[in-house]
């Protein structure tokens, strides 16, 4: 390949459209070098360089666009856009590291109503009403423009495995990347979404307090319901120089409900730190009471039944 082409395409981390090549060399020098097996020609205008390009996924043989690392196909899409369209739904999720595609998955773009861009084989075209490839619909994260964080969830929704699709909401809002209140305002622009009940629901928990599936799970199935209290969630407590956030507090009775996560389970390390918490909060007359993952799904009826019992111990006034 020419060495002024090489170089260029170095410097673009394996990527090179027509107009920048041929801003140093003349046109046949690129058609040479994809006649010559150096480059692959990915999108119109668009050209990588052929050593980058995986093998078939899954014994599939895929387009060449599809044989790109998601990484270097976002790129791709991007230049092939040209500031027309904007990376959105699973590709943008990628981008704010919610979520992982892989080679071979669309790539996903959001455009105006009537850009020059069509959905083809590989890249889908969203295209939005209104839509503005710039802020505030569109923000640039490692130089690639993508949708807003919360329009890019509510996007993803129905595209992610059913079983995945809270993640990415949960953790975006635990990571104070977005909030629910922003979530919901993107959910009313989409009244036609797929499941979008179900996404209600997760954004109603997240407002009451729930910061994890395994929360919900308790607030579902355990502590809501006949002689439970309203038990206030991820309540901030400081002791000393310590700052501490309680899954569940009953504050008439001075309870505080921990949920332990599988992971937690077993983790000598974790137990010393849970340990230390629950004697600071004893200090506070806090009693902390921890029901496992596994009793909370498993056992759902007899950690209720607990439950209601320490409580109304907890409540009743001391024997003289």
């Amino acid at each position: 390949m020419n060495d002024v082409l090489r170089d260029l395409v170095r410097r673009g981390g394996g990527l090179v459209t027509r107009a920048m090549a041929t801003q140093v060399v003349p046109p046949w020098t690129l058609q040479h070098a994809c006649a010559a097996g150096h480059l692959v020609r990915v999108l119109p205008e668009v050209f990588v360089a052929a050593d980058l390009l995986v093998g078939e996924v899954g014994h599939i043989a895929l387009p060449a666009l599809g044989r790109l690392h998601p990484a270097l196909g976002h790129r791709a899409v991007c230049a092939w856009a040209g500031g027309r369209a904007a990376l959105s739904h699973l590709s943008a999720l990628h981008v704010w590291g919610l979520h992982r595609q892989r080679a071979g998955d669309v790539l996903h773009l959001s455009a105006p109503v009537n850009p020059a861009i069509r959905t083809r084989p590989g890249v889908r075209v969203h295209r939005r009403q209104g839509f503005v490839v710039g802020s505030p619909q569109v923000v640039r994260r490692g130089d690639l423009p993508v949708t807003r964080l919360d329009q890019t969830l509510v996007d993803s929704w129905p595209l992610l495995p059913h079983a995945g699709r809270r993640a990415p909401v949960i953790r975006a809002v635990n990571e104070r990347l977005t909030t629910a209140e922003r979530l919901w305002r993107a959910l009313a622009g989409a009244p036609r979404l797929p499941d979008r009940p179900a996404l209600r629901t997760l954004l109603t928990r997240l407002d009451e307090g729930c910061r994890s599936p395994l929360e919900i799970w308790g607030h579902e199935h355990v502590f809501t319901g006949p002689g439970m209290p309203a038990f206030r969630r991820q309540v901030r407590v400081r002791v000393g120089q310590r700052t501490m956030y309680l899954d569940l507090l009953a504050e008439r009775e001075r309870v505080n409900i921990e949920l332990d996560g599988a992971t937690t389970h077993g983790d000598p390390r974790q137990r010393e730190i849970d340990l230390r918490r629950d004697a600071l909060l004893a200090t506070l007359g806090i009693l902390v009471v921890r029901f496992a993952h596994r009793r909370l799904v498993h056992e759902p009826d007899e950690v209720r039944r607990e439950t209601r019992a320490i409580l109304a111990t907890r409540a009743a006034p001391p024997r003289p």
